[in-house]
């Protein structure tokens, strides 16, 4: 099948593919290591807050544009692939690895869900309630602290996951 598709259209795509897997997980790794723990440990509460709920907006358009292309790029992949012998046809090493990475994104996507629509709107509530002066107990909010620092750890896992899978299928 890889031979109907022309060399220029598969590079293009491995290309923007490689470029969103570097956006995600390069992404992900800055917010872990540097951007949460030292905007934490140097901000005051409420400039963390206002900034987290700002940094949240800006990496949620861009980490679904990032899946939108990861998944794109990454079916056209799949299709093209010499190994590659049909939907859900899992009679080869190469397909195992797929399969299990495709579960690993899949987890990617629904813990981008509950960062979307779980975390963020709770972020917001806070920011506004401590922007209206309003005291918010301090378990509630460690307790929304320790949740996103969870999502965040478990987006760069999967991803990692990701990553070593994607090698496995490599060499197979």
């Amino acid at each position: 099948m890889s031979a109907e598709i022309p060399s220029w259209a598969l590079t293009f795509t491995y290309w923007l593919h490689m470029v969103a897997t570097v956006v995600w997980i390069g992404g992900l790794v800055v917010i872990n290591l540097i951007v949460v723990p030292l905007s934490r440990s140097m901000l005051a509460e409420t400039a963390y807050f206002s900034f987290y709920e700002r940094l949240l907006q800006r990496l949620q358009s861009i980490g679904w544009v990032a899946i939108a292309i990861l998944t794109a790029t990454g079916l056209f992949q799949m299709s093209a692939h010499p190994a590659y012998q049909g939907f859900l046809v899992i009679e080869n090493t190469w397909a195992v690895a797929i399969f299990l990475k495709h579960i690993a994104v899949a987890g990617m996507f629904f813990v981008s869900i509950g960062m979307t629509w779980g975390v963020m709107p709770q972020w917001k509530r806070l920011n506004y309630l401590l922007s209206m002066g309003r005291i918010v107990d301090e378990a509630s909010r460690e307790q929304l602290y320790r949740r996103q620092t969870r999502l965040w750890r478990l987006n760069l896992a999967f991803s990692v996951l990701v990553l070593l899978l994607t090698a496995w299928a490599r060499v197979s």
